[in-house]
């Protein structure tokens, strides 16, 4: 065996198999995959093996297209058959909850470029004779759904590998694998020991065993899962070579397609149960699980029901295997923040649909520095510390029972919470706080008038959240509001080569000492893959604020462009919490509790400063995402309890009143601000964006040659949406005329000019004046006019004053 390769491959699935075929192919020909036993071996062998596109996020359903689309492609390459037969699928809806999805679902596919329509009942039994069509009420169809060979698709990606000179062992387990100095990984197996640049934790099964080899403790956890065969059926068998569409059933929680002769039938068990919580065995293989059929009857009624052939036909097998789910139920994929060289693609539930797409963008990050598409859903960088084994297995298993349970736009799921809380977490909770999370950390949604009003029902219109914050918000723009700022991210940058490094990796210009700025970062192509709030401190001392859910995602990036810089950076988003007041009196509130000059000549917008806040040693930012004069006070924690009560008692004769993150998301639509994970990201460019207008071009920069070849005609564009009681999320189609021209990307209720927002992104050279601008939501079609300037203070006197 070699004693170098440029890339090692733990694990010998269909993800691990899809990754070395990709690398081979996209002419990384130094890579090596290591399997434990047999290709196969864990989860995928006994895989359902249906194949679909529809995802809850857009660029998985794109990676899960290029998967279908892969199967033939390898099967030629390899010489090996996939068993692939794209025989359609459908998407079935029992209530009007599910109706809903999949006419959001539609939506989201008329700007993709998939071919899904909605298909008559009659249709759909004209299609699949053994559904009962009248337990339904609408159906969506894709015609490029079907299924493989789970065995076939594995070792056609193994052989395909070979073509392009990637090489695979089997029978050969990794004991363990230890970094040298030079950033590069010893990987030991008993045949040998092999040195490797990069390392790939394809576990699956054993994600977590690979991992802590490295001293990395993924949240993930195998879970039981059935499904069953039938015997043949008589109604299958008089139907010849007509091959029956696969299907899913959401309210019904089952998933089925023909098999041989007769049916599978699979469910996702409303209670799910984890598997090998301790750790996966070594010598577990190829072997099954005993079934546990009192735990899915329920679900095979609902089958029986809607399927009544199903009833009448024997049962041939009944399989219970375990399959390795994340904690929101995507993969997480790419390199591990804080690890050098070392990456992941683990998690991958839905191996047969995503594990081409998957291999892809690790191919493609490996080779040119990111991958073709946005692949922030997937990314092993959307989880920090806080995500440890036991809320892993707490989410994974909260996942696993929702897989076909409606999530609403303004929903929050219970489990796992609680992780990271601020001091003021019982305070808000007992003042009547809704509270979300995010990057684990609790944070205010809303404020209702108590604890015990402290609800609201899922839903995808408005919810009786609504008038809450706009009370919220009108309160912010005519007194004075506070809101805590501890879910931001902090980057901290100090030393000699400080200001030297930021200038490289950020495209804005850097401001001077006690001075903030604007910022976007660029990826190599352009892209974003930031867009910062730097404030320098001193000419040695930089603070960097940002999304906190990406915080480790820009760690990640950060810490792989410092090699050659004088200076020292640390992540320090959890030691600085701290709270923000905005609003017209918010000065006179600040000029209470502190003994600097804060008047508008002293400490102007976007100044910065350390000073003494209520007593308390803070860092204060003259900045504000509401639009409205404002400051960003940030603390220790252990100092939040006592700014938070020396705020709210200078601020009483003032009328100040917390208010939460959906009234600040209200009012940045106001202001014609994006929010990053939505508006921006790096599926866009700084110019698509608007952000372009903060680059300085007149220094290096990464990303600076791709950003000035730019020409694309797509633009972010806010609208206002003619609407009653629902806004948009994201992920609708933007129609003009029968043409679907882009998509929302974020947008809801604009509270205090009482307007419905939607930020899009479109096609400018689509647009056809005569012709009107619609927003398609739950299948409806809205009529929309742009939003040429700002709703509120388009001149941005307000927080300049």
């Amino acid at each position: 065996m070699e004693k170098h390769a440029k890339v090692v491959i733990i694990g010998g699935g269909v993800v691990g198999c899809s990754i070395l075929y990709h690398l081979s192919k996209f002419g990384l020909k130094d890579c090596i995959l290591l399997e434990r036993n047999e290709l196969t071996s864990g989860s995928s062998w006994h895989a359902a093996g249906n194949v679909h596109v529809i995802s809850s996020d857009p660029n998985i359903s794109r990676m899960m297209a290029y998967t279908i689309g892969l199967y033939k492609e390898i099967e030629k390459e390899s010489g090996h058959s996939t068993g692939f037969k794209p025989s359609g699928g459908f998407y079935l809806a029992s209530n009007e909850v599910w109706a809903d999805y999949l006419k959001r679902e539609r939506s989201k596919a008329r700007y993709m470029g998939l071919d899904q329509e909605f298909i008559s009942l009659e249709e759909v039994k004209n299609k699949h004779p053994l559904i009962d069509p009248s337990r339904y009420l609408l159906a969506l169809w894709d015609p490029i759904d079907g299924e493989v060979d789970p065995s076939g698709v594995t070792y056609a990606f193994a052989k395909a590998a070979k073509v392009h000179g990637g090489k695979y062992y089997t029978h050969t387990v990794v004991k363990d694998t230890k970094q040298k100095e030079d950033g590069t990984w010893d990987v030991f197996t008993e045949k040998g020991n092999i040195n490797a640049e990069i390392v790939i934790n394809a576990g699956g099964l054993w994600a977590r065993e690979v991992g802590q080899l490295a001293g990395l403790n993924l949240p993930v956890q195998p879970m039981e899962h059935h499904y069953l065969i039938t015997e043949p059926i008589p109604e299958i068998e008089a139907m010849g070579d007509q091959r029956l569409p696969i299907g899913t059933d959401f309210e019904g929680n089952i998933y089925f397609r023909q098999e041989g002769k007769g049916m599978l039938l699979g469910t996702y068990e409303p209670k799910s149960t984890p598997w090998k919580v301790e750790g996966t065995p070594m010598n577990f293989g190829h072997e099954l699980l005993e079934p546990k059929l009192d735990n899915i009857e329920d679900r095979l009624a609902i089958g029986f029901e809607r399927m009544p052939a199903l009833e009448r036909a024997g049962i041939k097998n009944i399989v219970n295997g375990p399959f390795t789910f994340g904690p929101d139920g995507s993969p997480l994929i790419g390199p591990v923040p804080g690890m050098k060289n070392y990456w992941v693609a683990v998690g991958v539930m839905a191996g047969f649909c995503q594990g081409g797409g998957v291999g892809k963008c690790i191919a493609e990050w490996i080779i040119d520095g990111e991958p073709s598409i946005d692949v922030w859903a997937m990314d092993v960088a959307r989880f920090g510390d806080y995500a440890s084994p036991q809320y892993g297995t707490i989410k994974s298993s909260e996942n696993y029972e929702r897989r076909f349970i409606m999530t609403f736009p303004n929903e929050t799921l219970p489990k796992g919470r609680k992780q990271k809380t601020t001091a003021l977490y019982d305070r808000f909770v007992n003042q009547g706080a809704v509270m979300g999370d995010s990057f684990g950390l609790e944070n205010v949604l809303w404020f209702a008038n108590n604890k015990e009003d402290a609800h609201e029902e899922p839903t995808i219109k408005r919810s009786r959240s609504h008038d809450y914050v706009s009370k919220e918000v009108i309160n912010v723009r005519e007194n004075v509001g506070l809101i805590e700022v501890a879910n931001f991210s902090k980057h901290e940058f100090k030393g000699p080569d400080a200001r030297k490094f930021l200038d490289h990796i950020m495209a804005g210009k850097l401001p001077k000492p006690g001075r903030i700025s604007l910022s976007p970062m660029l990826s190599y192509r352009g892209k974003l893959c930031g867009d910062l709030t730097v404030a320098c401190l001193n000419e040695n001392e930089f603070m960097v604020f940002g999304s906190g859910a990406a915080q480790e995602m820009h760690r990640r990036w950060f810490e792989s462009h410092l090699d050659k810089f004088n200076l020292n950076y640390k992540n320090r988003s959890d030691e600085f919490h701290g709270l923000s007041i905005a609003g017209p009196n918010s000065r006179k509130v600040l000029e209470k509790i502190v003994r600097d000059d804060v008047s508008n000549e002293k400490f102007k917008f976007r100044d910065s400063r350390r000073m003494f806040v209520g007593g308390v040693p803070a860092l204060v930012n003259r900045i504000s995402f509401t639009g409205e004069l404002g400051y960003e006070i940030y603390v220790a924690p252990h100092y939040q309890l006592k700014l938070y009560e020396e705020l709210v008692e200078a601020g009483k004769e003032f009328n100040i009143k917390p208010f939460g993150g959906r009234a600040l998301m209200s009012m940045r639509l106001e202001k014609n601000w994006g929010a990053w994970t939505l508006d921006y990201r790096p599926d866009f460019t700084a110019k698509e964006t608007g952000l372009d207008v903060f680059i300085n071009w007149d220094k290096e920069f990464i990303g600076k040659e791709s950003a000035q070849k730019e020409n694309s005609s797509n633009k972010l564009i806010p609208l206002i949406v003619e609407t009653n009681d629902i806004d948009v999320t994201n992920n609708e189609a933007v129609m003009n005329g029968d043409q679907s021209i882009g998509y929302v990307t974020s947008g809801g209720f604009a509270h205090f000019v009482n307007k419905s927002v939607a930020f899009t992104f479109v096609d400018q050279d689509k647009i056809k004046f005569e012709n009107k601008v619609q927003v398609e939501i739950n299948g409806d079609l809205f009529n929309c006019s742009i939003i040429k300037e700002p709703l509120y203070d388009p001149s941005g006197q307000k927080m300049r004053s």
